[in-house]
């Protein structure tokens, strides 16, 4: 999964920004030895807690009318990616590697949809 200005721009740099980064680092934990993926992850769930910390108050901003369906669906990877956290730091890595290969599918409905209208109501803001 490669950033793509055309596919997961959304023509608002601040979220544009940190997708980007989780873009880069899903990627690199696509391609990541065992021996990297361990801490990869740790930075891909850190990044992700401060990416939907920032989209919340970008809800917030704007008066976002879905904001508990986006805030729910933002819990729900969050509690997986602490599940899996908990596998790798014991050494367990293939559920995790799982997890990762399924995150480009994810993310690409989730930008489509729930972030795409996100953008869209900042965008009117």
């Amino acid at each position: 999964m490669a950033w793509d200005e055309s596919r997961h721009g959304l023509g608002v740099p601040a979220m544009d920004d940190t997708h980007r980064e989780f873009v880069e680092l899903a990627y690199a934990l696509l391609v990541a030895s065992d021996e990297d993926f361990p801490a990869l992850f740790v930075r891909l769930h850190e990044h992700t807690r401060q990416h939907f910390e920032h989209e919340g108050k970008l809800m917030k901003s704007c008066r976002f009318p879905a904001i508990g369906e986006h805030n729910s669906e933002h819990l729900r990877v969050l509690g997986e990616l602490a599940h899996f956290a908990r596998g790798v730091a014991a050494g367990r890595l293939g559920a995790a590697r799982e997890y990762v290969r399924n995150l480009p599918t994810w993310f690409a409905g989730h930008l489509a949809t729930m972030d795409s209208a996100l953008a869209g109501c900042l965008k009117k803001a």
